[in-house]
């Protein structure tokens, strides 16, 4: 689309009742990013109360019309998503504004390809709209949807704001609180709130505190007054109710002894074989999000369900040809009078999809006028390649999607609303904290990604006797579990911060998922090696993983840049100073603008003599890199010398004994704010 046009949504697909829209953007350098927001309004043009703006700390309408559902990685950036039903939408809302801002002194002209794409809820790409001319702007109206009779209508705006978020929001009537008194009295009730939380849910050292009410707007900073008169304070809306979350400590047991267990709503040790395992899961999972609305439209929104009456259902006989099928559940969502329905197949304990069982589904849910199949087990979908093949049936005017979930992604889902996010009321949180208790469970068989494959033997032992070739399907096979693997860990991750950790993907724009592997491939039957990078809100540099097949070492690692002002020196012994608790055996090395390599040691050495960081030819440092050595797992498998097990343990290791000593860069935002980076 072009600036200025637009287009009915009945014009560009048979069913617009639910969309997705996608904001993206790409940062040449690797750091920066922009944060979405909703405006909802009415025929005047403005919202009816501040709860018709949605951003970061306001993200989902209690009616399901609007649902901000995060970042994403791309191929080359990242994209910021956002589910509107359509259905659900009050009849007093004439227009939704869809926009972006960026924080401190950033201005979109620092970014690529600035965009916003449609898609309907099969996910097919409806329109897109480039932003072309957003230079000097902190934010920018991307496209509006507005009604036109019964019916939508999408118009590309691309209209730029030179005053950010607060000034975007006041325009449309967002209420602003600027007045000292109430500014005052919000940061006392915001610090209270702090408190308490604080007291009921202690934080390990260095882990980010994230507030869960109605945040401050990143506005830019208000200029000096006249001399001597002070800056006013930053504009903020009105703050919303705190919402439940676990402390973190464990309460005092009334057990006569340390052997008692406490008794679980959902127990694992009657569960003897596959098909029990697979039974329970499908049985709790189901039960939890029917009863959980802020769980459940996590991980069904993304699929195109409304927020709406949802009941799930297990054991369920449908007819198939000669025999009936028997799909591991169904969930059904009423809303407004429409139904929305999937059949949802499950897996655990490592077993792998059958094809020709998806497909049996997928024929089903077609003639029945189901909207989706969702698969679920404990391995990881990739881009661009499928956990199985299907064929769709063109021909069928009923569109059926195919969905999957990992169980690594369901307890992600539920560790960032009990521990991090909060939930509507405690029971909700209690009912989330069994289901993640369910799936941690050594006996459930819900352990995500866990087997490195078939080929990763004969890899590793192609590799120790040079005999592996470029183009060997095996090398392929391996490149795509250790993508897996990555996922998985940044999942893990991102849950015990309470923020989201990406792998970055660093590939030329438009490369196809499949072309960058067998890239990958090719290298690591040149060189032996594996390797990942994953960017973490809030830390100075991205973190680096790389396991040398060869020498059966991991190597964590991150570069952090320079200070800007200051003398080396001050900067060395600082460095050393904060990584006072770090690892004796963590090699530092510096980073310098010449070709020969810059001074490096382990910190034990260097804590004595950090002058001994610096370049005796008085080269100029540009940053520190910091990494861990530890030997690999062999094994393919999740077993605690498996090689799984050793990558996942390897990362939060680095992160919790040498990242979060770092200091987080002036231009990033405060913990409180979630947002997320990749490139």
């Amino acid at each position: 689309m072009i600036k200025g046009a637009n287009v009915a949504l009945a014009d560009l697909s048979d069913s617009v009742g639910s969309v997705i829209v996608s904001l993206g953007w790409v940062s040449p350098t690797g750091e920066g990013d922009a944060d979405v927001s909703v405006l909802l309004l009415d025929a005047n043009g403005k919202v009816r109360s501040d709860g018709d703006f949605y951003f970061y700390n306001h993200p989902v309408a209690a009616d399901g019309s609007v649902q901000l559902l995060g970042k994403t990685p791309t191929a080359d950036g990242s994209e910021d998503r956002i589910s509107f039903d359509l259905t659900a939408v009050p009849s007093g809302i004439d227009r939704i504004v869809v926009a972006a801002s960026r924080y401190g002194e950033a201005r979109f002209g620092e970014l690529e390809d600035v965009r916003i794409t449609l898609a309907d809820a099969a996910g097919a790409c409806l329109l897109r709209f480039a932003v072309d001319d957003a230079d000097s702007v902190t934010a920018v109206i991307f496209g509006e949807l507005y009604r036109r009779g019964d019916g939508w209508k999408f118009r590309a705006v691309g209209q730029g704001y030179e005053t950010g978020l607060a000034g975007l929001a006041t325009d449309f009537g967002v209420d602003i609180e600027d007045d000292a008194a109430t500014e005052t009295e919000a940061a006392l009730d915001g610090a209270e709130a702090d408190k308490q939380a604080d007291a009921a849910a202690p934080a390990p050292a260095g882990t980010p505190v994230r507030q869960t009410a109605l945040g401050a707007i990143p506005a830019p900073r208000p200029p000096e007054g006249e001399a001597g008169e002070p800056r006013k304070p930053a504009a903020r809306p009105r703050t919303a109710k705190k919402k439940v979350t676990l402390p973190r400590t464990v309460k005092k047991t009334l057990a006569e002894n340390d052997s008692w267990k406490s008794a679980r709503l959902f127990p694992v040790s009657v569960l003897k074989s596959d098909r029990d395992r697979e039974m329970r899961a499908t049985s709790v999972l189901l039960s939890v999000m029917a009863q959980v609305p802020e769980f459940s439209r996590r991980l069904t929104a993304g699929f195109g369900a409304p927020a709406g009456r949802m009941e799930t259902f297990t054991e369920v006989s449908l007819p198939h040809g000669d025999s009936p099928r028997r799909p591991d559940g169904v969930i059904r969502v009423e809303r407004a009078g429409k139904l929305w329905t999937a059949l949802v197949e499950t897996k655990t304990n490592g077993n792998a999809l059958k094809a020709d069982q998806v497909q049996a589904y997928m024929d089903i849910a077609a003639r029945r006028g189901y909207e989706a199949v969702i698969t679920l087990t404990n391995d990881v979908a990739l881009e661009g390649s499928p956990l199985v093949d299907v064929k769709i049936d063109k021909r069928r005017k009923h569109k059926v999607a195919l969905w999957h979930l990992s169980w690594a992604e369901v307890a992600h889902q539920a560790q960032m609303l009990i521990r991090h996010e909060g939930v509507g009321n405690a029971a909700h949180a209690w009912l989330l904290q069994e289901l993640l208790h369910y799936l941690q469970h050594e006996n459930s068989g819900c352990h995500g990604f866990q087997n490195m494959g078939p080929a990763w033997v004969p890899v590793r032992n192609g590799i120790d006797d040079e005999t592996l070739c470029q183009g060997d399907a095996r090398a392929l096979e391996v490149v795509e579990n250790w993508e897996r693997l990555i996922r998985q860990v940044c999942l893990r991750l991102g849950g015990e911060l309470g923020q989201k950790v990406l792998p970055v993907q660093r590939a030329k724009r438009g490369t196809d998922p499949k072309e960058r592997r067998d890239r990958l491939a090719d290298q690591l039957c040149l060189d032996g090696r594996l390797q990942a990078e994953l960017r973490i809100d809030g830390t100075p540099g991205v973190l680096t993983v790389s396991a040398d097949l060869r020498t059966g070492k991991l190597r964590t690692g991150i570069d952090i840049p320079a200070p800007e002002q200051g003398y080396p020196l001050s900067w060395a012994k600082r460095l050393v100073r904060r990584l006072a608790e770090a690892p004796a055996d963590l090699h530092v090395e510096t980073l310098v603008d010449s070709e020969a390599a810059g001074p490096r040691g382990t910190l034990e050495r260097l804590r004595p003599e950090p002058a001994d960081l610096l370049p005796k030819d008085n080269a100029k440092i540009t940053g520190f890199r910091l990494s861990l050595l530890k030997s690999m797992g062999s094994g393919r498998g999740n077993a605690e010398t498996g090689f799984i097990r050793s990558v996942d343990n390897a990362v939060h290791r680095f992160y919790t004994t040498v990242v979060v000593h770092l200091d987080t860069p002036t231009t990033r935002r405060t913990p409180s704010k979630e947002r997320t980076a990749a490139e």
